[in-house]
């Protein structure tokens, strides 16, 4: 299909905080490095995804998703270790984490995509420099046999990138504005 048809609706969106918060807000809760996204995942790849049990969110909208109670779990399992004085470990937690983003970003992206019969699916943003966000849409993909497409990890933290790739597919379509365009944060994507 054209991308016309596609990138003028919005199937899901997050009901309160995003992926990438999530991330950041874990990772400096675990004294890791910002951006959480590679610090989360360079903690996770000596941890084990199944040494903590973390909530799946469950939200209104088939394609929606929800990060605010999973990260304030991870926060509030910290935080109550510490009380008790128990050590965290951190790489367990961090795999943990980011197996649960993984997952919950994997399986709403696949599920849209195959109720609306694509076969290719682009996965762009900061938290697709996330190697677990990767490996799993990467693994996912090839199961289900839809193509996937992801920029270099180099590209996906600056958002400017992502805003010139869009350009560039708006002039190829004729779309042009002059100086007057300005920014509107709350224009609703099904106004543009």
């Amino acid at each position: 299909r054209g991308l016309g048809d596609v990138y003028k609706r919005q199937l899901g969106h997050t009901v309160d905080d995003a992926a990438g918060e999530a991330f950041d807000k874990v990772a400096r809760t675990l004294g890791l490095p910002y951006p959480g996204g590679p610090s989360v995942a360079n903690a996770a790849k000596t941890g084990n995804p199944k040494a903590y049990r973390l909530p799946v969110p469950h939200v209104d909208g088939k394609y929606n998703v929800s990060f605010s109670g999973l990260k304030t779990a991870v926060i509030n399992e910290v935080h109550n270790a510490e009380q008790k004085g128990k050590e965290i470990n951190k790489n367990d937690l961090s795999a943990a984490l980011q197996h649960t983003i993984s997952d919950i970003l994997c399986e709403k992206t696949i599920a849209a995509a195959k109720t609306l019969g694509y076969n290719k699916i682009a996965v762009a943003g900061g938290v697709s420099a996330n190697s677990g966000v990767r490996s799993t849409f990467k693994r996912v993909c090839g199961e289900c046999g839809i193509k996937l497409y992801l920029p270099p990890k180099e590209l996906c933290g600056d958002n400017g990138a992502m805003i010139a790739c869009q350009g560039y597919y708006n002039f190829l379509a004729g779309q042009r504005a002059d100086e007057s365009l300005n920014a509107c944060a709350t224009l609703s994507i099904d106004d543009i």
